[in-house]
């Protein structure tokens, strides 16, 4: 099943490649809707929402995937804060860059310099949310043991 994947996700590059999703400055001109806005990545966003439409609609029904493994989906469909910040975050680097965590991983191989610390500074960025993610859980578990907890473990 790894193969699957593996080549799922060359399918997948090879789509950024040709769509030219992996060019910062078409994306940019995408993005620049008051200035010379390029609308043609409208076409890949759409076929993107209409090959995973119906998978995604298949999934929701099922325990499992095909090869056996969970699915798992939010558990909650709120917005919330962190989801705002974060969203902000991709879009401000996403508009600076020209560049997003697909296209970055597609385009390392011809990358140039600019790409390449983009694509440092975004695993950079996903090892430090993990990093204060796990200490935010840590903190949140030491402070919930209580004194009772506390002398209970010392019996």
């Amino acid at each position: 099943m790894k193969t699957l994947a593996f080549l799922s996700g060359i399918v997948f590059g090879i789509g950024l490649l040709v769509s030219g999703m992996t060019d910062p400055a078409k994306v940019i001109a995408f993005l620049d809707i008051a200035g010379t806005w390029d609308p043609s990545l409208i076409l890949v966003m759409i076929t993107a929402v209409g090959v995973a439409l119906v998978p995604m609609q298949l999934a929701q029904r099922r325990p499992r995937s095909l090869i056996g493994e969970k699915i798992a989906f939010p558990s909650t469909q709120c917005i919330t804060g962190k989801l705002i910040l974060g969203s902000a975050i991709f879009g401000i680097g996403w508009g600076m860059t020209g560049l997003c965590p697909g296209p970055s991983l597609a385009s390392l191989a011809a990358s140039t310099w600019q790409e390449s610390l983009f694509f440092t500074s975004m695993v950079a960025g996903m090892i430090g949310f993990e990093l204060w993610q796990r200490m935010g859980q840590r903190a949140h578990n030491t402070s919930t043991v209580g004194p009772a907890t506390a002398a209970s473990r010392k019996t």
